[in-house]
């Protein structure tokens, strides 16, 4: 049985950060693709960022990209956000999801809350 579990989540101030992580069991890591999505109320889910199955190459939303850093730590089976210069248009459930890179079956994690406030 698949899993994944966000951890991390919280409130912060605007300019803080926060690092969010994505623990996955029951399946082979290293060959899964991981993302982080976003969702705000009202709004679509965001991609936010990707990292490849062999961690070679990232891509990120523009909305992010040089404040948000993708990793993935194949020995731990985890996969981490670190953000930084949080503004209030951060604030969303995160959720992780894992792609195989040969059948691209999807799994999901529940999210984690990130609210950025002062």
């Amino acid at each position: 049985q698949v899993q994944l579990v966000e951890s991390g989540g919280g409130l912060v101030q605007p300019g803080g950060s926060l690092r969010l992580s994505c623990a996955a069991s029951g399946l082979t890591f290293s060959d899964y693709s991981m993302n982080w999505h976003r969702q705000a109320p009202g709004k679509e889910r965001e991609l936010v960022a990707w990292i490849r199955w062999d961690g070679v190459n990232t891509n990120y939303a523009a909305s992010v990209k040089g404040r948000f850093t993708i990793s993935r730590d194949d020995a731990k089976n985890t996969v981490y956000l670190q953000m930084n210069s949080l503004t209030p248009g951060d604030t969303a459930m995160y959720i992780c999801s894992a792609r195989d890179r040969v059948t691209l079956t999807e799994y999901w994690g529940q999210g984690t809350q990130v609210t950025v406030s002062s």
